[in-house]
């Protein structure tokens, strides 16, 4: 059985994994991390403590009435993407040990195809 890193846990929430394939199961927001527990395989976890946490990246919608999504930036393992039922939710437990500063907005699509034309019609300066 996988020991939790977490003494205290302030949420737990029914979410999804995006990594490969999506993974059911349970998202504990806790003192020491951020963890994820698959419902069916107890062999799939993801434990993220948040000295390892770089950015915490949502996806908001409709001027934030909807957040489908959210990601973890990690140091040094790259970025797990997860959704859940009340992402507000979990947002703000994981503000509680993430700074503000570390929790951005990901661009909308308009923003990321108006990047895309400028650097094609950019001077190369070389």
């Amino acid at each position: 059985m996988i020991e939790s890193i977490n003494s205290k846990v302030d949420l737990t929430i029914d979410a999804t994994s995006y990594m490969g394939i999506a993974q059911y199961g349970k998202i504990l927001v806790g003192n020491a991390g951020f963890e994820f527990y698959d419902d069916r395989d107890s062999n799939k976890y993801i434990q993220i403590p948040w000295e390892e946490v770089d950015l915490v990246i949502a996806s908001v919608m409709f001027k934030g009435k909807w957040i489908p999504r959210y990601a973890i930036q990690t140091k040094r393992n790259g970025i797990f993407t997860f959704s859940s039922k009340k992402p507000k939710k979990v947002l703000r437990a994981i503000r509680n040990y993430i700074s503000p500063d570390h929790m951005v907005r990901s661009m909308t699509f308009f923003q990321i195809i108006r990047r895309g034309i400028a650097r094609r019609f950019k001077k190369n300066k070389k």
